[in-house]
């Protein structure tokens, strides 16, 4: 049986997002809550798959669209090694990678995971596209300070690619042909980019690396102070990872990272909430500022991206101190299961190339 259905896997931490897609048009959206206590059993996040699988397939046949009404298959793109922009067939190479967490271990990595899994049962193809760990930085850029270590590219590829592509249409102009500042703000982390000629030059590494803290993320933290922490006993290499991945950020400084409940405590009045709030618009625009000097001072649009500039209070503390160096262009809305809705159409169309992980 052949159909135009695009089946779309999201997974989050503490959610799976799905999505059934006629070419470009959505037929059927859910979000699967999971609860701490389910995700708890599980002691690496890649055996949550067959959880989750359950759930999603339950949900797919109680809304009439059995498995053998998909045509394309289409996961989130997780922590594998570093790939150029495009779209990926899930293949053997990208699941064991996925599997042994060979950069991270993130609910991300679940994506591909389950779409291959999906896919298998129908002789389908499943695919990821502009996963987390598109590179397409400078040699420049790569430099920390010691030879033994190097900057990586993981940011939100996928989400900085498309409305880059979304603004250049707006603007009647080619993506290729822009100098753009991209800052995406997430649930975990940040992720501010300069975007060269269709190509993503220097960003910050929005997952344990650095730049501004984030929902849950710790951002940059004092090196010295980091590595005493790291040789003082009281912590396990586990415990610090989630400090700085899981546990860090709003949610280290306020107890939550419901970002509902943040605006609550933001409209309350709450000090502290506005100190840090008021911190990392701060932080946000020192780094959006920084591309000034990536770019060579040739700077199209800035581009905001990301449900917290839904507030207008942080909105105009950021456009306060980055307004002056380009027009900027709002995408609150971080629309990625739209964005790989399209790529699925084109996979269908024979528009775009399918490119093998190795």
């Amino acid at each position: 049986m052949s159909s135009d259905h695009i089946l779309i896997i999201y997974p989050e931490v503490h959610n799976t997002k799905i999505a059934v897609y006629r070419n470009v048009e959505p037929l059927f959206l859910k979000t699967i809550n999971h609860t701490k206590e389910e995700l708890a059993q599980f002691s690496e996040v890649a055996d949550q798959k067959d959880f989750r699988i359950k759930f999603i397939r339950k949900e797919l046949e109680n809304n009439n669209y059995p498995l053998e009404s998909i045509e394309v298959f289409m996961g989130r793109g997780g922590l594998v090694k570093p790939v150029s922009q495009g779209v990926y067939r899930v293949n053997d190479a990208l699941v064991k990678d996925l599997e042994d967490g060979i950069v991270g271990k993130h609910a991300t990595n679940l994506g591909a995971l389950i779409a291959y899994a999906l896919a298998q049962n129908t002789n389908k193809e499943a695919y990821i596209a502009n996963p987390v760990v598109v590179d397409e930085l400078s040699d420049i850029a790569r430099i920390t300070g010691h030879p033994l270590f190097e900057r990586r590219s993981v940011f939100h590829a996928l989400n900085h690619k498309h409305v880059a592509k979304k603004y250049a249409k707006s603007m009647n102009k080619k993506y290729e042909d822009l100098n753009l500042i991209i800052c995406h703000i997430g649930t975990g982390g940040v992720s501010i980019g300069a975007h060269k000629n269709g190509m993503v030059v220097d960003v910050n590494q929005a997952y344990d690396g650095g730049g501004p803290f984030g929902i849950t993320r710790s951002g940059t933290l004092p090196m010295g102070q980091l590595v005493h922490m790291c040789f003082s006993g009281k912590y396990t290499e586990d415990e610090i990872m989630d400090m700085i991945t899981e546990d860090g950020g709003y949610k280290a400084y306020l107890g939550t990272d419901d970002i509902n409940e943040i605006n609550k405590m933001l409209a309350e009045g709450d000090k502290k909430a506005q100190l840090i709030s008021y911190a990392l618009s701060y932080q946000v625009s020192k780094e959006i500022a920084s591309h000034i000097a990536t770019l060579g001072g040739r700077v199209d649009a800035i581009i905001l991206t990301g449900v917290i500039f839904d507030s207008s209070r942080f909105l105009e503390n950021v456009k306060r101190r980055i307004g002056s160096i380009a027009p900027i262009a709002l995408y609150p809305v971080v629309n990625d299961i739209g964005a790989l809705a399209m790529y699925g159409y084109e996979i269908l169309k024979g528009e775009i190339a399918i490119k093998e992980y190795v």
